[in-house]
């Protein structure tokens, strides 16, 4: 793989030496067995803590391109070890970020590969939509009691403790949210299905029918729970983009193994100028999606409040630009690549979902024309 970007500046020799180090433990840990899926994610977070990379998901202190370096490494060797990974991450993002120190003691079991988290947004009628959540959580009896249903959830079935979001009505709309800590065990808390999707992962549609929890259980105060899911996102979504552009980096390599090795008419599909122009075309968008995603977590990490341009940006390119590198991998491999178990046959099925999930692509274009727009607007206003 080509490890140049390692030597650009948004790089210190700690983030260096850390991805030499995953990449060096992926080679021996993964890929594992995704025959039964839920086991899998369980053997793989206990060993993504026992190697000590989890101690990256969560923190007082997040450290943007450790965690996206983390990201690219274990999905350009593993898509299911990527997703045990983040979402010890953003299932304890808003631990993390506002939890209270008998909070962080989850922290720490989610860190130590101990214990398996979920981050629980969406639901049946609202997806990138989060102003029109309906689960309700209302006082009663010194502590808060919820009702209502979850979709889509990461891990859902197999976590225990659930990041939850609900409407405690300060305000309308998005601005009367709160955020929930919900260990599963909880009475009323129900897996009502488990959700089968193209690249199998725990999902799970949830309900929660008089679920009780103590008043402690309230992450932050109540009404920010938009903000602090937010607030979580902005830090995450460039992660998302690491992800994918993992999951191009290995399709890019995959082809070029593939286009130096087989003959065609006569010589190496590598000499045919068409198969150069498609490599060309793959590599700018491996480069160019490698800049955006650690020019925004870089950005995160030197003390930007918000960057949510330029994650948007990130997540947007890098996902849409994996899913073009990785079907040209595909062709160029022809029959083979569409042979189940290959690997871009798996990284086909893989990159789809990463298109849709933490803001799909049509949410991030939207987040960025505001933004564009917004600046061009203050700009013109100030020079009036």
């Amino acid at each position: 793989m080509d490890r140049s970007f390692l030597d650009w500046p948004f790089f210190e020799d700690r983030h260096r030496e850390l991805a030499a180090g995953l990449d060096e433990w992926a080679r021996d840990a993964l890929p594992v067995d995704h025959g039964d899926v839920d086991a899998a994610c369980r053997g793989l977070v206990a060993a993504l803590g026992d190697g000590g990379w989890l101690r990256h998901s969560g923190g007082e202190k997040l450290d943007i391109r450790s965690l996206c370096l983390i990201r690219e490494t274990l999905a350009r060797h593993d898509g299911l070890a990527d997703f045990a990974f983040a979402m010890q991450g953003l299932g304890m993002g808003a631990v993390s970020l506002f939890g209270t120190p008998s909070q962080r003691e989850w922290l720490e079991r989610t860190r130590a590969g101990q214990a398996i988290s979920a981050f629980a947004l969406t639901e049946p009628g609202s997806g990138s939509d989060v102003a029109r959540t309906s689960t309700a959580a209302r006082r009663e009896g010194g502590g808060w009691v919820l009702d209502g249903e979850k979709t889509y959830i990461s891990n859902g079935g197999i976590a225990d403790i659930y990041v939850i979001f609900a409407r405690t009505g300060e305000a309308e709309g998005a601005k009367g949210l709160s955020a929930f800590l919900l260990p599963a065990d909880t009475p009323g808390l129900e897996v009502v299905s488990r959700i089968e999707v193209i690249a199998p992962h725990p999902l799970a549609h949830l309900r929660l029918d008089g679920v009780r929890l103590p008043e402690d259980a309230l992450i932050g105060e109540a009404g920010a729970g938009f903000r602090i899911a937010m607030t979580v996102l902005d830090h995450f979504r460039p992660t998302v983009g690491a992800a994918a552009l993992g999951f191009a980096r290995r399709a890019l390599d995959e082809a070029m193994a593939r286009i130096t090795e087989r003959q065609l008419f006569g010589a190496p599909m590598s000499e045919l100028q068409m198969v150069q122009g498609h490599i060309a075309d793959m590599a700018l968008k491996v480069d160019a999606s490698a800049l955006l995603v650690y020019r925004a977590a870089w950005a995160k990490d030197q003390g930007a409040a918000r960057i949510t341009r330029e994650a948007a940006m990130a997540k947007l390119h890098a996902t849409e630009a994996a899913q073009q590198v990785i079907d040209q991998a595909v062709q160029l491999f022809g029959g083979d690549g569409v042979r189940s178990g290959t690997p871009v046959e798996s990284l086909y099925r893989e990159i789809r979902a990463l298109r849709i999930y933490e803001g799909a692509s049509d949410v991030q274009k939207l987040i960025i024309a505001r933004a564009a727009l917004g600046d061009f607007l203050a700009d013109r206003d100030q020079a009036s």
